[in-house]
């Protein structure tokens, strides 16, 4: 049973945690185990090929059976014995303890779980890339503080992105690696019941690397580097989702997001259209964080193991991996019908009456030879007579006696197209960004 409520599951990640999978892949590590125990002489032939054709147990037959147990893996053994028939009954579970099964089916599932959020973090780093270059031209403010700074791009602003998402990926395949990983060790990780020969024939054919050091389950670091990948990926979502809210506010309005047919904004106002989408991605971003804290708190277990980290890695592992693949498809869908009003990105740069160029004029005035302190004050004098609409920052500069700069010069500080050049290198090195790659995000 899901514990993400079926709104935010989508049918990929949600198959991969369902209780008929991780029964499924429960009944994998037994068969495998068996297979090699067959391999050393250790059980009769045929024992592994009949629990290969025995019906794997039901959920609903696991819970039942597990109101004697009161223990789900053994109820599985159980059950899984029963349907492979009196001969090989006795010989299911061999040598093994309920960690050996459950933390390498849980590595086959958290694997598979991680490929989905890497590919699906590749395919939203292909969309922002693309629109990155698409608006690299599109001009407008950029804000610190909540207040005009200087000009920038919304290209450049999905560079930035582009590249977060980059390191989004590269930290999701790493955790990736980190969890896919088994063990077969027995009761205390020591092999004294079970030998390497078992272990290494079972996750090798799970595709898994083995525990180099086990105790009785495998390290919970693994787990935690895997929901601190999907914490910061979250993260990122949220970034850029806060983003879009800010520009969609009515005032600013440079961007908003997709509006199909028939929806409504508002059960009560009919005008309006709200950025759903980015403020349900921020919610979301929430409870991922919160799952990273359980991954930290999860590590350090008594001894050899106990299972204060059981009861929440059952809520936590499904419920991170589910909703960041699902943040990540509809934060791409968001994106591929973002509307992006470029016209209203320049408006709203013409209407700050040339502030956002005052350091260019600073600049330009320390280099014809004024102190900077006194370069400033002259600007920030003609800047706040800007600020309180006497008129544009670049006529009040031009008729001030302080002011030594020929008019061309002055022109110059207010010239867009300057930004267009140099911002080529960041794009040069967007380009050049290879997924596949360990790092390429620093500037050579």
């Amino acid at each position: 049973m899901l514990f993400v409520i079926e709104r935010y599951s989508l049918p990929e990640m949600s198959e991969v945690w369902s209780e008929p999978a991780k029964l499924e892949n429960w009944k994998q590590v037994e068969v495998l185990a068996l297979e090699a125990w067959e391999k050393l002489g250790k059980v009769p032939s045929g024992v592994a090929g009949a629990a290969r054709d025995a019906r794997c147990p039901t959920p609903e037959e696991v819970a039942q059976r597990e109101e004697t147990t009161d223990h789900d893996l053994a109820a599985f053994v159980d059950l899984l014995g029963d349907n492979a028939g009196p001969d090989a009954a006795g010989w299911v579970h061999y040598g093994l303890t309920s960690s050996d099964v459950l933390d390498t089916a849980g590595g086959k599932q958290l694997a598979r779980a991680a490929a989905l959020l890497v590919d699906e973090t590749a395919r939203l780093f292909s969309v922002v890339r693309t629109m990155a270059s698409q608006h690299r031209s599109s001009f407008m403010i950029g804000r610190t503080h909540g207040i005009w700074a200087e000009p920038t791009t919304f290209g450049l602003k999905l560079a930035g992105w582009a590249f977060e998402l980059s390191r989004d990926h590269r930290r999701l395949s790493q955790a990736r690696e980190a969890v896919a990983v088994g063990k077969i060790s027995g009761a205390v990780g020591t092999y004294a019941q079970v030998p390497h020969e078992v272990e290494r024939h079972v996750c090798e054919a799970m595709g898994l690397a083995i525990e180099p050091a086990a105790t009785q389950v495998t390290a919970r670091d693994r787990h935690a580097q895997y929901l601190q990948a999907v914490a910061l990926t979250g993260a990122s979502i949220e970034r850029f989702a806060t983003e879009i809210r800010h520009l969609q506010r009515s005032e600013v309005a440079e961007v908003r997001e997709g509006f199909k047919k028939g929806q409504k904004g508002s059960s009560a106002m009919p005008h309006k259209r709200n950025p759903i989408l980015s403020e349900r991605m921020t919610g979301m971003a929430r409870l991922l964080r919160g799952y990273a804290q359980v991954g930290l708190e999860n590590v350090a277990l008594w001894h050899e193991r106990d299972i204060s980290h059981s009861s929440a890695e059952r809520v936590v592992l499904p419920d991170a991996s589910i909703i960041l693949h699902y943040m990540l498809v509809k934060f791409r869908s968001l994106l591929e019908n973002l509307v992006v009003d470029a016209d209203r990105m320049r408006q709203n740069l013409d209407g700050t009456r040339g502030l956002v160029f005052s350091q260019a004029v600073l600049l330009a005035l320390v280099e014809d030879g004024l102190s900077r302190d006194k370069a400033y004050r002259i600007v920030q004098r003609n800047a706040m007579r800007a600020w309180d609409g006497e008129s544009d920052l670049r006529d009040l500069l031009g008729t001030d006696d302080e002011v030594s700069l020929t008019p061309a010069d002055l022109s110059a500080c207010f010239d867009l197209d300057a930004i267009d050049d140099t911002i080529s290198p960041v794009f040069e090195r967007l380009e050049a960004v290879s997924l596949d790659q360990p790092d390429q995000t620093a500037a050579s």
